[in-house]
């Protein structure tokens, strides 16, 4: 028997019970043992044989919104740790935004549209490369992290944050623009949709969020071992799938009254502020990507490239 069967005898059972939680009543995956046996599992081979008992080995990976970053890091988390025995620490580069309270800060101070999360420079770049240089140190000592509750708005109070407690063998840092490059500033000038055209007629938002590229996010990328691209065919798909996340928290998050649920109106214009950054990826991303999954227009993963290092 393969080892690839092997492995996904051990971990099948976990691993669908993870994606049977994450479906709703109309909404089913599809072709999930596929996705486990062809991708998931030759990719955390891959990442495996890359672990370095000495520091952390950090994944990035990024996708566009609602593009299935979670799902498939939490079921690659499984395999590498019930079939390889190794210590792994997740978290999403979203759990890092800036509170509410210091976005409405940067909104007055810098531009409006910064109140709205999601672009680099709302989230809280110090902490994260605190983070990393953390886990990196040889004196290995418990982190805490935020957790960021997207119903509200803003962080879960600290007792509901993040522990780790000892020191990761493999660290998957997830998120829609982890590994983003800065932009020429001559395309910057073009608005990308009707927001950037009404709202940011100066520039200075685009170029406030370019600038964080260039510098502190650049900074973070560089230190991350390898990155994963999911590729979605376009930018209208990823709405669409967006959409149906927000359903998805609305059914989670039982109506309540203090709960931010987005309307479809908003949910667009929420992601106008993605849309630069995201369009950049789609062109950029496939070329300097270690691995590139391309995905279907049914949120199936439907091939993978490696790029040879």
């Amino acid at each position: 028997m393969s080892s690839v069967n092997v492995c996904f005898n051990k971990v099948k059972k976990d691993c669908l019970k993870f994606i049977q939680s994450q479906e709703t009543a109309t909404e089913k995956f599809k072709d999930k043992e596929k996705m486990i046996k062809s991708f998931l599992i030759p990719l955390s081979f891959w990442i495996s044989s890359k672990a370095d008992n000495k520091k952390p080995y950090f994944v990035g990976l990024a996708g566009g919104q609602g593009s299935g970053k979670t799902t498939i890091s939490s079921i690659m988390k499984i395999i590498l740790t019930k079939y390889f025995k190794l210590k792994v620490f997740k978290i999403s580069i979203d759990d890092f935004y800036r509170t509410r309270k210091e976005r409405e800060m940067l909104s007055k101070k810098i531009h409006p549209m910064l109140m709205t999360r999601g672009v680099p420079g709302t989230h809280d770049i110090e902490m994260m490369l605190n983070f990393f240089k953390k886990a990196k140190s040889k004196n290995f000592k418990k982190i805490d992290l935020p957790n960021f509750n997207k119903a509200v708005d803003d962080r879960f109070p600290k007792k509901h944050w993040y522990k780790i407690k000892e020191k990761p063998d493999i660290i998957i840092f997830e998120g829609w623009c982890v590994g983003a490059k800065a932009e020429e500033n001559k395309t910057l000038k073009k608005s990308i949709n009707s927001l950037e055209k009404a709202n940011d007629q100066k520039l200075i938002w685009r170029r406030f969020v370019n600038q964080q590229l260039k510098t502190k996010y650049k900074q973070l990328y560089s230190q991350l071992n390898c990155m994963i691209y999911l590729k979605a065919k376009n930018f209208s798909l990823l709405q669409k799938w967006r959409l149906k996340q927000e359903y998805k928290l609305w059914l989670k998050s039982k109506k309540s009254s203090s709960h931010k649920i987005m309307s479809k109106g908003d949910v667009i214009n929420f992601m106008q502020t993605y849309q630069r950054i995201t369009e950049n990826m789609f062109k950029k991303m496939p070329k300097y990507a270690s691995i590139v999954l391309n995905l279907n227009s049914n949120h199936q993963i439907k091939s993978a490239v490696y790029k040879t290092k």
